[in-house]
């Protein structure tokens, strides 16, 4: 049934215009049916169900409560097909027989076969629906149980099955084996599980005496999910990658294994060939109406008895007196290890600098014999006193020619801020960019007391990283990690040469050099559709070579919906270090602010607490002042004319040293690197804040009031459109806005949005008519969808 023809009201439920109209552009998904025969392990869960299993809908309420004690999976994977069994244990932990359905999320477009459902000895029986017939089963139990844990199915298919009683006490084994055919994704095959929910569900308000979901037991969330997986043989395959799950690899006995230890969530592992120098991977997704996101991912062989591409590396020392004790040591020592795993044709040279700049050798040595034992003696003299001539100590490293077929390479070290010669950061920079030539630059920032602006900047544009670390932390073990990871390049100098679509705003920028035993991975957005080969090209001792591979892309692509917020984060650390090393314009603010809402992300200008100013002095330091873009008013008496940034976005665009700048830089890296889901799982926990009147959900600031979280910056003028909680209408919300999932299971709320506002409530609209559909995303976003 349609809603009623004035949906949009104000805030005391007078009706209000429709908003003005932009340029259309269609939304939704189009879903493909499940092949073949599917079905996946089972969970007898009444609570919220976890990885790698299903829950049980119980015949009738009140029945007894079956919880999942383990779970382990395991993979076999030989000739593109993998063969998976699933063991699983549970407990009826009530006082009550347990029967019911047993219902379990499918991939809407998995490939799977031979699938034989056991509990004990006895084969079940069941059902399998595609997306659109279990559409209405989630929906209906979500409704029924009043609790959205569930909205993360919707779009997956659906195995249903009748459970055998469970007696109270009683504890159960049960099996399931099934086959799956990996699909191609470039040069490497995908396994993925079927749907599953992650344990930690998205904030939403503590439960309260009346609500019905205190009587639901939170079954099995913290019970262990193992997936073990072998594939034969080991040397037809380089080493695997997941953008979902940190592995851990072991070659044995002519078997890759591979092990994710906390299996929560929707795991899934890519398996490169070993048939070319470099395995490229491509993983497509695509939402209805806009421009899709690819993964892009090179993975080169580890290191093994193959000579690595020569390298010409440069190691500079700072031996500045805040260097003394404890730090020059771990310096000496951290050299000297560096230098120790150089290879047999690498060059080097060593620079010190403190008030005065001191080198080893101007011209390049071999790093071996008669040259490493005097490097060995010259570091041994190193010594802690006087200032820091930062730009003298770069005009040394840069001031001598690499060779042309070697990597430059120049590791920096500091404690501190420039304090002899040139002082100023930005000419500092803006000098060494122009000297830099081919070098990439490793810095390393120790302690706080460190410029963040300008150790970004100088390996910003130079594919090198920043690293800082810790007062306290291990500056040996920090250069340890760098010399292991770059000491075997395989490519450098990367590009994407030829495609059958745009491809645009890939993350990192500046894509870095290729090393081995490292996988590389590209985020990044296209345009258009077709299939063709992708071709990237780098150097490899001095000369072109390609990496190509057959890739699809296509118009519509549901699956891999973990992409777009992956890219999504990766961008907003680029601009938030764009915004620290080159400053703050709107222009940039804006970007942040809206790219953050729109994927449901953190960053400087959402994730923030409004207090009043005087309120949030911190040690001297009064938090930078951010003005507000979106909506004047947060409760309709009172117009806020600032927003006080708390925590580490309080630090100013133009402060660059203390701990805060420190730990701004270290989070705009993590976002910067964020490769897999439980890496951003982790920065969003992070960066979540809650108390019992404010919180911070999908990077919106909410504030409680008369019992509603409302945004800040609702306008109480504004077009409002209210919805009905577990209505069609709110559903139908969760796929116009997806960005708003997590939000939007808070049972009373307010979102600002850029022509609108959206509330949830108890007496809100049940459905929505195809005009007000296509007008929900225009008017709240305001970019065309």
């Amino acid at each position: 049934m349609d809603s009623p023809s004035a949906p949009f009201v104000d805030r005391t439920g007078r009706p209000r215009p429709t908003p003005a109209a932009h340029p259309r552009v269609a939304t939704g998904a189009t879903a493909r049916l499940a092949a073949l025969v599917a079905a996946f392990v089972l969970t007898l869960v009444v609570g919220r169900p976890l990885a790698g299993q299903g829950w049980i809908d119980p015949v009738r309420p009140g029945m007894g409560s079956v919880e999942r004690v383990e779970s382990r999976v395991q993979v076999t994977v030989d000739n593109g097909v993998a063969t998976v069994e699933v063991d699983e244990w549970f407990l009826n932990s009530g006082d009550r027989v347990a029967e019911g359905h047993y219902l379990y999320p499918l991939p809407a477009d998995a490939a799977l076969s031979g699938t034989s459902l056991y509990q004990g000895e006895t084969e079940l029986r069941g059902e399998v629906m595609d997306a659109d017939e279990a559409r209405a089963i989630y929906e209906e139990i979500v409704r029924r149980r009043a609790d959205p844990a569930l909205i993360e199915y919707l779009g997956d298919g659906l195995f249903r099955a009748r459970v055998f009683p469970i007696e109270p006490g009683e504890r159960r084994r049960v099996t399931l084996r099934y086959m799956q055919i990996l699909e191609p994704a470039g040069e490497s095959l995908h396994f993925r599980t079927p749907g599953a929910l992650r344990p930690t569900m998205p904030v939403r308000p503590e439960p309260g005496p009346n609500d019905a979901r205190d009587t639901q037991p939170r079954i099995g969330a913290n019970a262990p999910v193992h997936l073990t997986m072998t594939v034969t043989p080991a040397s037809d395959w380089l080493d695997p990658f997941s953008p979902s799950h940190a592995l851990d690899i072991e070659r044995l006995d002519g078997e890759l294994r591979i092990d994710v230890a906390e299996a929560e969530g929707r795991v899934s592992v890519f398996l490169p060939r070993s048939g070319d120098l470099v395995g490229l991977s491509l993983l497509p997704h695509r939402p209805a109406g806009e421009d899709g996101f690819v993964l892009l991912s090179l993975t080169p062989p580890a290191p093994g008895d193959e000579r690595p591409e020569p390298r010409d590396v440069v190691v500079v020392v700072d031996v500045s007196g805040s260097m003394a004790g404890r730090k020059i040591e771990q310096a000496r020592t951290a050299v000297r290890g560096l230098l120790e795993g150089l290879g047999r044709d690498d060059r080097f040279r060593l620079v010190s600098f403190s008030n005065a700049v001191h080198q080893l050798d101007t011209e390049w040595l071999p790093a071996r014999g008669a040259s490493l034992a005097e490097a060995t003696r010259w570091i041994d003299e190193l010594r802690a006193d006087g200032g820091t001539n930062i730009d003298g100590a770069l005009d040394a490293a840069f001031g001598v020619e690499p060779g042309r077929d070697r990597l430059p390479v120049v590791v920096f070290l500091t404690d501190g801020l420039p304090t002899v010669g040139e002082r100023d950061p930005d000419r500092i920079t803006a000098e060494a960019e122009g000297r830099r030539g081919r070098y990439r630059v490793f810095a390393f920032g120790v302690g706080h007391d460190v410029n963040t602006r300008l150790l970004d900047r100088l390996s910003e544009a130079t594919r090198g990283t920043t690293q800082y670390v810790e007062p306290g932390e291990d500056v040996e073990r920090a250069l340890s990690l760098l010399a292991t990871r770059i000491s075997h390049p395989v490519f450098t100098d990367l590009r994407i040469v030829e495609s059958p679509v745009a491809i645009s705003e890939w993350y990192p920028v500046h894509i870095p050099d290729l090393f081995a035993g490292e996988t590389l991975t590209l985020l990044a957005r296209y345009r258009g559709e077709g299939e063709g080969r992708v071709v990237i090209e780098g150097r490899r001792g001095g000369q072109l070579r390609t990496v190509a591979a057959e890739a699809v892309f296509p118009r519509v692509q549901r699956a891999n919906a973990a992409l777009p917020r992956l890219w999504a984060a990766r961008k907003v650390g680029h601009l938030t270090r764009q915004l620290w090393t080159e400053g703050e314009t709107p222009d940039l603010v804006e970007e942040i602010r809206t790219t953050a809402l729109r994927y449901g992300l953190p960053s400087p200008f959402t994730s923030i607490l409004v207090q009043e100013p005087e309120a949030l002095v911190t040690d001297g330091v009064q938090p930078a002042v951010v003005p507000m873009t979106f909506g004047q008013s947060t409760n309709g008496a009172r117009l806020i004319d600032r927003i006080v940034v708390d925590g580490p976005a309080a630090v100013d665009a133009r402060r660059s040293t203390g701990a805060r700048a420190v730990q701004v830089a270290e989070e705009s890296r993590r976002f910067r690197d964020a490769a897999r889901m439980d890496e951003l799982d982790e920065l969003m926990e992070r960066a979540t804040s809650k108390t019992s009147d404010q919180r911070v959900v999908a990077g919106r600031v909410l504030r409680l009031q008369d019992g509603v979280w409302t945004e800040v910056g609702v306008d109480p003028d504004a077009p409002t459109l209210r919805v009905k909680r577990f209505g069609e209408a709110w559903f139908e919300l969760m796929r116009l806005l997806p960005e708003l999932e997590s939000a939007l299971q808070l049972e009373r709320i307010a979102l600002a949005g850029v022509g609108l506002t959206l509330e949830v409530d108890a007496d809100g609209v049940e459905s929505l008519d195809t005009d007000t559909r296509s007008e929900i995303t225009r008017a709240f976003r305001a970019t065309g969808g």
